[in-house]
């Protein structure tokens, strides 16, 4: 089986237009930067109004000649309208219904995703703040702060226990090599 050797760049067009490698692994992919990199989708391009529209354009991205070239996908994205209720919706309790009659749903546009090693000195930083730690800061916080605590995977406030005793079982603590049954 063949790895997709992904392209090492700056941001997404430079990754389309001319890379500055391709890595299949991060420890390839820093060779090639030669500083920190982390992997990256971010959308790049215009949007189109449906799927075969995108495909049109960029079908000979996404029809790529092997296996290793597959780092682009078409991805669907919810296109913002001025006036649509962002919040929840109350119940109206009239006409014997509990809950209004659901909006339209949203417009969306299709646009081309790439997946790349993003070098570590590009515009943005390689680690947003945790969701968590952002909350608490209670400081607000801009669009793209947002959309890139969105895109951090989840960690993990301390490590996880390792999985050698049962569900109802627990370790003493004045001699943590004793398992106990836990009643």
């Amino acid at each position: 089986m063949t790895a997709i050797l992904f392209p090492v760049a700056t941001n997404a067009e430079q990754a389309l237009s001319r890379p500055l490698g391709r890595a299949a692994r991060e420890s390839q992919a820093r060779a090639r930067a030669g500083a920190a990199v982390a992997f990256t989708s971010d959308p790049v391009g215009p949007a189109f109004p449906t799927r075969e529209a995108a495909l049109a354009a960029y079908g000979a991205r996404l029809d790529a000649a092997g296996p290793e070239d597959r780092y682009c996908q078409l991805i669907e994205q919810v296109v913002a309208e001025a006036g649509r209720p962002s919040g929840p919706v109350e119940p109206v309790f009239e006409d014997g219904r509990r809950w209004p009659k659901p909006p339209p749903p949203p417009r969306t546009a299709w646009r081309l995703s790439v997946s790349y090693w993003r070098v570590g000195t590009a515009e943005r930083p390689l680690e947003a703040p945790q969701a968590r730690e952002a909350r608490r800061g209670r400081q607000a916080l801009d669009p793209e702060a947002l959309r890139a605590i969105a895109r951090t995977p989840l960690k993990p406030v301390k490590p996880q226990q390792p999985l050698d005793i049962g569900l109802f079982e627990i370790r003493l603590p004045e001699a943590p090599h004793i398992v106990m049954p836990d009643e």
